[in-house]
C-alpha cells in the first residue's frame, strides 16, 4: 500500500514538472488565453503561445490585437495596427516602431514562426503603452488597458497648417462638395495615398480633402483633433472635423478613434467599413452616442 502511494505520488510531482518544462522551456506550444483587463471590457481567448526562446514567451501578435478589439494589416515586413486609423506600427524582426505616429525603439522586434508574427510581452507594453503579464500557470496573457501616449507630444501638428487661396473659410460649400466626390470609395484600414490606393481611411480621406484646400493636416485622427479650435454642437459649420470616441477601447474616453466632416443639415462625410466613403446623421444612430469633440481648422 506504501508502495503504491508513493508510485502515485512520484507520478504527480513528474506531471508537474512536465507542466513547467512545457511553458518555460524553448520551442514548445501550449495554449494561452490572451485577457485584457480594460475599463469597461473583458475578453479571453484561446490561442497558441507559439514559441519560448531563452524562458521569454513569444506571444502572437495577431490575437492580442483581436482581443483589444482592434484593426491588423501586414504589408511585407510591415505591421499597422489601430482602430479606424493607423495608431501603431512595427517592422519584423526590428526594433523600430512608431506608437502614435512618433518613432520609438522596442526591446525586442517581432519575429514570425510557422507563417504568425509574435512579440514579447515587454515589447507590447512598449508599443501600447500598457502593462502586460504573462502568467504561465494559468496559461494567460493579461493586458491592461491602452493608455493615451505616455507622454508623447505631438511634434507636427497644429502650426503646420498652409493656409493659400483655396483656404477653407472661403471654400465651405466648396470643400464638401469635393469630399462628395469620393463618396463609394471604399474603406482600407491603414490605406496608402489615395493616388496610389484609390482607397482611404478616416483619417487620410480628411487629410486628402483639406489637402486639396491648401491645408496640411496630420495623418492620425488623434493629431488632427489637436490642429485649430474647438466649437460647439450649435457652433458647427461645414468644414468643421468631427472627433468620435471608440468607448472601451483605451484607458480614457477622450482619445479620437474616428474623424469625419461637417456638411450641414446634421449630417457628416466620412468613411467607414462598406461602403467607404459615406454620410451619416450626427444627431441620431450610433454616432450621436460618441461624438468627441469639434474642430475648426480655419
Amino acid at each position: 500500500m506504501r508502495n503504491l502511494r508513493f508510485k502515485l505520488l512520484c507520478s504527480r510531482l513528474l506531471v508537474g514538472v512536465l507542466l513547467i518544462t512545457t511553458v518555460a522551456c524553448g520551442n514548445k506550444q501550449s495554449q494561452l488565453k490572451v485577457q485584457s483587463a480594460n475599463r469597461t471590457w473583458d475578453t479571453v481567448i484561446p490561442t497558441e503561445i507559439g514559441i519560448n526562446v531563452g524562458n521569454t514567451a513569444w506571444v502572437p501578435l495577431k490575437e492580442v490585437v483581436t482581443a483589444l478589439g482592434l484593426h491588423l494589416k501586414q504589408t511585407d515586413d510591415k505591421i499597422n495596427i489601430g482602430y479606424s486609423d493607423v495608431m501603431f506600427e512595427v517592422q519584423l524582426n526590428k526594433n523600430s516602431a512608431k506608437s502614435y505616429g512618433q518613432s520609438i525603439s522596442l526591446s525586442q522586434g517581432p519575429i514570425v514562426q510557422n507563417g504568425q508574427v509574435y512579440m514579447t510581452a515587454k515589447s507590447l507594453s512598449e508599443l501600447l503603452h500598457t502593462e502586460t503579464k504573462v502568467d504561465p500557470w494559468k496559461r494567460t496573457l493579461h493586458i491592461g488597458p491602452i493608455r493615451n501616449d505616455n507622454g508623447i507630444t505631438n511634434t507636427n501638428p497644429s502650426n503646420e497648417r498652409n493656409f493659400g487661396m483655396l483656404g477653407i473659410a472661403e471654400n465651405r460649400d466648396e470643400l464638401v462638395s469635393y469630399a462628395k466626390k469620393f463618396l463609394g470609395v471604399p474603406y482600407e484600414f491603414g490605406a496608402a495615398p489615395y493616388e496610389q490606393s484609390k482607397t482611404f481611411d478616416c483619417s487620410s480621406f480628411t487629410q486628402h480633402v483639406f489637402k486639396r484646400f491648401d491645408t496640411n493636416l496630420p495623418r492620425l485622427a488623434r493629431e488632427q483633433a489637436k490642429v485649430g479650435k474647438s466649437v460647439e454642437r450649435s457652433q458647427l459649420q461645414a468644414g468643421d472635423l468631427i472627433f468620435f470616441t471608440v468607448k472601451g477601447r483605451f484607458e480614457s474616453d477622450k482619445i479620437p478613434g474616428h474623424v469625419g466632416i461637417y456638411i450641414g443639415d446634421g449630417k457628416f462625410i466620412h468613411t467607414w467599413g462598406d461602403p467607404g466613403v459615406q454620410i451619416s446623421p450626427i444627431d441620431s444612430g450610433y454616432w450621436k452616442d460618441v461624438v468627441l469633440s469639434m474642430r475648426r481648422i480655419q
